[in-house]
C-alpha cells in the first residue's frame, strides 16, 4: 500500500465522520448562504474552531462566485493553511526535544521518529530522559534496540536534565548525527513541571549551542480542542516549532489540525495514522487535504 493509500485509510474515520457531509453540501450548483451555514456548522464540528471555519466559508463565498468548483475551493482553502513555512535549522547532532503530556503517544512517535531517520542514513542516539516512569525508559529501550540506534539511560528517578546532557555528550564524541530527546510527559497546567522542561532545554543550549534545533510537541488527535490549549501552553513554555498529531485513524474530529496551525501558527511535521513503526509519516499539506476530501472509490494512487 502506498503512502497515500496509508494516509488515506488513517483519516477514513475522519473523512466518513464529517467532511463526507461537507463534500456532499459542496457538490449542489449553487452555495447560498443556508448551505454555507450547514457547511460552517459542520467545521466547527469536527473541532476546526469558529475563527478558522469562518475564514473557510469567507473564502468558499468570495471563490465560488468566480465559477469555480467548490471542492476544488475547499481543498485549496485547506491547503493553503496548512502550508506554513518551516523552519530548519541545522547542526551536528541534530537535537531534537520531543514534548507533550502523557497519553499522547510520545514515545511511540520518538521510536518511529529513529527509525526514519535510520532510513535515511542517520545515526541516532535516544535519550530516556522520562524518568518519572520506568516504563517509559524501558519503553524507549525497546524502540532503541529495534531500529538499530544507541540509547542513553541512568534509570528511573534520575535528574532529566543529566540525562540529556550525557546523550549529547555522547553523540559528539562517537560523531552522531541526531539525538532525540525523550521528555518527561507532563500536564501542560502544572508550572513547576513546565519550569523542570524548560531547565532541561537551557542545559541541552548550554551542551550544543543552538540545541535544541527542533521542539516537537506530541498531540493526540482525539483530545480536540484540549489539544489547541495544549499547544498554546507548550508554545509559550518552550517555543514549539513543530507538531506530531497521533491517533488520526483513532478520531473522527480532524479539523483541530487545522486550528492548531492557523490559530497558533504552528506547522505540523508528522502525522500518525496507525501502529506499525512505518506509520508516522512526514506531513504534506496537499497530500494531506486530498486523502480528507477523496471518496472511498475514488482510484487510492500516490499523489
Amino acid at each position: 500500500m502506498g503512502i497515500f493509500s496509508r494516509i488515506k485509510e488513517g483519516l477514513k474515520k475522519t473523512r466518513d465522520g464529517f467532511f463526507k457531509n461537507v463534500k456532499k453540501l459542496l457538490s449542489f450548483d449553487r452555495l447560498d448562504e443556508n448551505t454555507l451555514e450547514e457547511i460552517e456548522e459542520l467545521l466547527i464540528l469536527s473541532d476546526m474552531g469558529s475563527e478558522t471555519s469562518q475564514e473557510v466559508i469567507s473564502a468558499l463565498r468570495e471563490r465560488t462566485h468566480k465559477g469555480r468548483n467548490p471542492t476544488e475551493v475547499l481543498k485549496d482553502v485547506l491547503t493553503e493553511i496548512l502550508d506554513i513555512p518551516y523552519e530548519q535549522k541545522t547542526g551536528k547532532p541534530y537535537v531534537i526535544s520531543v514534548v507533550g503530556v502523557n497519553g499522547t503517544g510520545k514515545t511511540t512517535t520518538i521510536g518511529k521518529l529513529s527509525g526514519l531517520y535510520s532510513q535515511q542514513g542517520k545515526r541516532v542516539v535516544l535519550a530516556a530522559c522520562d524518568t518519572f516512569r520506568a516504563a517509559a525508559v524501558e519503553q524507549l529501550r525497546v524502540w532503541s534496540d529495534r531500529s538499530g540506534v544507541d540509547f542513553i539511560s541512568q534509570g528511573q528517578g534520575a535528574d532529566s536534565a543529566a540525562v540529556a546532557f550525557d546523550a549529547i555528550n555522547h553523540a559528539v564524541s562517537k560523531g552522531k548525527d541526531v539525538v532525540i530527546i525523550d521528555t518527561a510527559g507532563r500536564l501542560h497546567t502544572k508550572s513547576n513541571l513546565m519550569e523542570e522542561l524548560k531547565k532541561v532545554h537551557r542545559v541541552i543550549g548550554k551542551a550544543v549551542q543552538g540545541a535544541p534545533h527542533e521542539v516537537l510537541l506530541v498531540i493526540d488527535a482525539t483530545t480536540g480542542q484540549n489539544g489547541l490549549i495544549q499547544a498554546a501552553k507548550f508554545k509559550e513554555a518552550v517555543n514549539v516549532t513543530g507538531i506530531v498529531l497521533t491517533k488520526l485513524d483513532g478520531t473522527a474530529k480532524g479539523g483541530i489540525i487545522f486550528a492548531i496551525v492557523k490559530e497558533l501558527g504552528i506547522p505540523v511535521k508528522y502525522i500518525g495514522v496507525g501502529e506499525k513503526i512505518d506509520d508516522l509519516k512526514p506531513f504534506k499539506p496537499s497530500e494531506f487535504v486530498e486523502a480528507l476530501l477523496s471518496n472511498d472509490e475514488e482510484s487510492s494512487e500516490e499523489v
